[in-house]
């Protein structure tokens, strides 16, 4: 959950943040919505289109972008926040600076969108002091020279290791953790292919274990991909790419065009998690290399995944050696954690894996015996069932350490389609250490 004041969010479902800029000098929206009259009858709109969130801004942060100050930012968005907080509409106030977001939480903005990234303390202060939800953002310097800064060794990596930082900062300021949601600020500060591939990783941000916010809508790594280069042409393109970070883990995104990004996210596929187990070689091995050709299936197991109909694979765990679970007699096991998006029935999925598994000569006699591929349906979103063939969620998946361990190394905090969250603490078999 994404707790914004008086409003939780569902994160396991995407939610829709529309984006109302009240400024004369956005990058393909200014003026559109800089009067009171047109800036609600805009949120009114996306509201009923299905926009759970309206995030007013009333600063220009397009690159080059002069500041503006900050009495005229809350002239601009004051009456705006106060009139959507009054019909009931979850209301986010986009902005760096301290006094206009306390301002806008005062007025009922359930949350604070800071591209700054809460660096600036009065900011931090007003967060620990309200229950807002808050959105961090990275962004390298201020909106008139971020494009002067995009040099990066590893763009995935550096930026999100400052969201990290910049997330267990509000924490132990006191901001709980239930409270914060990061984005990786495509466009802010880096160049159309060094977004794009921030954008190609967002499940390495998802490992940080907050909701992650996909902010893309008509960015200019959008026209350079799609070779689109008139921003309010993008409005397709940007719904398409809002798709795809939510099939890669993304629980919010934040839009221009509300009605075609929830017609893009209505062939969201679901979520599924698969545990993969292997103690047997298929070759003959050295002793002291039964490890590397265990591995070796694993991956070749995976690889095959990547040929399932309607299917793509998102993430996968390291590879993690345990304990034998049940049947204690025999070598250790090799696991891993695979999570995918699938338009298959959990059933017709069920048969692909154990077509994979016999490909592999996976072996049925002795129940939880040696094996050279095993495939569990761990998880499948929204789904629950219980009967001889299937049984969804796993049921022994909390005391499992070889499945917890590399589950929550992908998706901290993950809660299962029956409303169980998998947690360390009911862990009893199957000791697991990651390779």
């Amino acid at each position: 959950m994404w707790k914004c004041h008086s409003t939780a969010f569902d994160t396991r479902t995407p939610v829709v943040m529309g984006i109302l800029n009240v400024t004369p000098d956005s990058f393909s929206d200014g003026g559109e919505h800089n009067s009171f009259d047109a800036a609600i009858e805009a949120a009114v709109k996306m509201h009923d289109e299905g926009a759970l969130i309206i995030d007013v801004g009333g600063e220009s942060t397009r690159p080059g972008a002069a500041s503006v100050t900050e009495q005229e930012e809350l002239d601009r968005v004051l009456d705006v926040v106060r009139e959507l907080a009054s019909r009931d509409m979850c209301v986010s106030i986009d902005t760096r600076h301290a006094p206009v977001a306390q301002a806008c939480v005062d007025a009922g903005a359930s949350i604070i969108n800071d591209v700054s990234g809460f660096r600036d303390p009065r900011m931090v202060e007003v967060a620990a002091g309200c229950d807002a939800g808050l959105v961090v953002m990275h962004m390298k310097g201020t909106p008139e020279h971020m494009q002067d800064r995009t040099d990066y060794t590893d763009v995935v990596s550096e930026v999100s290791d400052y969201l990290a930082q910049q997330a267990h900062m509000l924490e132990d300021a006191g901001v709980d953790h239930d409270r914060i949601c990061i984005d990786a600020g495509p466009g802010f500060g880096n160049t159309a292919h060094q977004t794009m591939e921030l954008m190609r990783n967002t499940q390495e941000l998802v490992r940080l274990g907050y909701p992650v916010m996909a902010a893309v809508s008509r960015k200019s790594y959008i026209g350079a991909l799609y070779h689109i280069d008139e921003p309010r042409d993008r409005d397709d393109a940007s719904a398409h790419e809002s798709l795809l970070a939510c099939e890669q883990g993304a629980s919010i995104v934040r839009v221009h065009n509300v009605e075609k990004t929830v017609a893009a996210l209505a062939d969201l596929r679901p979520r599924v998690l698969l545990g993969l187990g292997c103690n047997v070689s298929l070759i003959q091995t050295k002793q002291g290399e039964e490890r590397e050709a265990e591995i070796a299936q694993l991956q070749k197991a995976i690889a095959d995944m990547c040929g399932l109909p309607d299917t793509i694979i998102v993430n996968v765990s390291h590879f993690y050696e345990s304990e034998p679970a049940y049947v204690t007699d025999q070598a250790l096991f090799v696991n891993a954690v695979a999570e995918i998006r699938t338009g298959l029935p959990p059933r017709e999925l069920l048969q692909y894996l154990h077509t994979i598994e016999d490909s592999l000569g996976r072996v049925r006699t002795t129940p939880n015996g040696p094996r050279t591929c095993d495939i569990d349906i761990l998880d499948y979103q929204c789904y629950a069932c219980d009967d001889d063939e299937l049984t969804l969620p796993h049921p022994l998946i909390g005391e499992r350490d070889f499945v917890v361990k590399p589950l929550l190394e992908i998706q901290p905090n993950y809660v299962l389609s029956d409303g169980t969250s998998v947690v360390t603490d009911t862990v009893k078999v199957g000791k697991a250490h990651r390779i």
